[in-house]
């Protein structure tokens, strides 16, 4: 793990003093420049931000790290997202019967869910700049509890939906304080690592959701999923104020308020790498959200498959991703280039894409599940090479300002997946070729935003020249 070997302990986190011309006590920065007094695009090691130091390479180390159980709260916080939606998936067919609502309709309180944590990432990232990490994570993770607990007492399709979003604007606060915290905390290859290691965390959640949610609908309905959820709020709630303290302290705030936020995010998207990283994370989290939220229907309605195999099968999924996640992490990153194996990640997305549209559409024949199946196993397995790498790329040319990148790179994938959600079920219930469809342009996407705005080869380039 990144912090072994610190003299730390457990479930707290130590803070040196900042170094000479660090924030809080660094002078003012030019314009174009990082908090760390690099240009945007380079490194802590002088290279350029989509290089890796050469194997053997010390990187760059942090001033502070983080015990064990602070990384597992990290997980948690992590996993908040995958928790509310996937543990919610097996019942999505029972909540088309009880309310009486449409299958898109209900699909609807996915989007809505999605889409408030697209939004209070917006306005979370900027406060954790301005007043610190734990007080807004702290209310946010409050809201988040009271939200679950309406929704399990919700009585209309229309109710739910907007209880739903609620809680996706405040469970934000977990997602982007998160990832905020690990830049507070890592830069570098260690940064990247770091995700892979909060990935491996997070990644029971999506494994163990379904699963959950399938063995609560054998002895209870759908509400009996929000009560669950509930509990898990007050618990994590409970952790986070006993275990997690303050990563930013006051001399790297922002003092300003709605304007300098602004002004801020206006600079990140400015920086056309940075746009081209969160873009293409965006996209991929959208072909990985248009299985999550179609696939429910493709495994039980068209193959006529069980919640519980259904459960097993999104867990199997999950797995994948994690596993790959780990092998970017302990073996890929410090030995091959972040962009080189985001590219990997995106090429096996795009193929897979193409795979299950051709096979959903007949140009096979008549394919069963297990085809089905393996296409969707590669598909987010990829997700392990593509979801870590564009968020440590982006967010180290971000040091001044990790709240508000973070808050960016969250939004813009939590909105491009509320809008690939509805699109999956726009041809009803009986084929899976939306999916196939929704999926296939967002990996098209996301590939294009990789090679137009990020160009990898001019990262190669500009790190041959400086190490002539």
């Amino acid at each position: 793990m990144p912090e072994s070997g610190q003299n730390t302990t457990p479930g707290h986190i130590a803070t040196a003093a900042p170094a000479p011309g660090s924030p809080g006590g660094q002078a003012a920065e030019a314009p174009g420049t990082t908090a760390t007094g690099r240009t945007p695009g380079t490194t802590a090691t002088g290279g350029t931000a989509g290089t890796t130091a050469p194997t053997g390479a010390t990187a760059p180390t942090a001033a502070r790290r983080t015990g064990l159980l602070v990384t597992l709260v990290l997980g948690g916080l992590t996993a908040l997202p995958p928790l509310s939606m996937d543990m919610y998936l097996p019942a999505l067919p029972e909540v088309t019967g009880a309310l009486g609502a449409p299958a898109a309709t209900v699909q609807l309180t996915l989007t809505a869910c999605l889409a408030g944590m697209a939004l209070g990432q917006l306005v979370v990232g900027p406060m954790s700049d301005k007043w610190g990490r734990r007080r807004p994570l702290l209310i946010g993770m409050v809201v988040y509890v009271l939200a679950t607990a309406v929704c399990a007492l919700a009585p209309t399709a229309e109710l739910l939906i907007g209880f739903r979003l609620l809680q996706g604007l405040a469970g934000a606060a977990g997602i982007v304080i998160a990832r905020a915290v690990v830049r507070d905390l890592y830069d570098g290859v260690e940064m990247a690592r770091f995700f892979s290691t909060l990935m491996l965390i997070s990644g029971v959640a999506p494994i163990i959701a379904p699963l959950i949610g399938g063995q609560i609908l054998r002895i209870t309905d759908w509400r009996g999923v929000f009560h669950v959820l509930t509990v898990i709020g007050i618990l994590l709630t409970f952790v986070v104020w006993r275990f997690l303290g303050e990563t930013l302290p006051p001399g790297r705030r922002h003092e300003g308020g709605v304007g300098e936020a602004l002004r801020t995010m206006r600079g990140l998207l400015a920086d056309r790498v940075f746009t081209g990283y969160m873009l293409t994370g965006g996209f991929a989290f959208a072909a990985l959200f248009a299985y999550i939220s179609a696939s429910p229907f493709v495994v039980q309605e068209i193959y006529g498959a069980s919640p519980q195999t259904f459960s097993l099968l999104f867990g199997l999924n999950s797995i994948g991703l994690v596993a790959v996640g780990q092998v970017n992490g302990k073996l890929l990153v410090g030995r091959v280039s972040l962009d080189k194996a985001l590219g990997w990640g995106l090429g096996t997305i795009l193929l897979a894409g193409i795979a299950l549209l051709l096979m959903t559409s007949g140009v096979f024949g008549e394919v069963g599940l297990v085809p089905v199946a393996a296409g969707l196993f590669v598909l987010m397995s990829a997700m392990g090479l593509a979801m870590p790498n564009t968020n440590a790329q982006a967010l180290m040319r971000t040091p001044h300002a990790a709240g508000s990148a973070s808050a960016l790179l969250g939004t813009t994938s939590f909105l491009v997946g509320a809008v690939a959600s509805p699109l999956v079920g726009i041809a009803g219930e009986h084929t899976a070729v939306p999916m196939a469809v929704v999926q296939l342009s967002c990996g098209v996407l996301a590939v294009a935003c990789f090679l137009g705005l990020c160009r990898p080869w001019q990262t190669a380039r500009t790190k041959t020249v400086t190490g002539a």
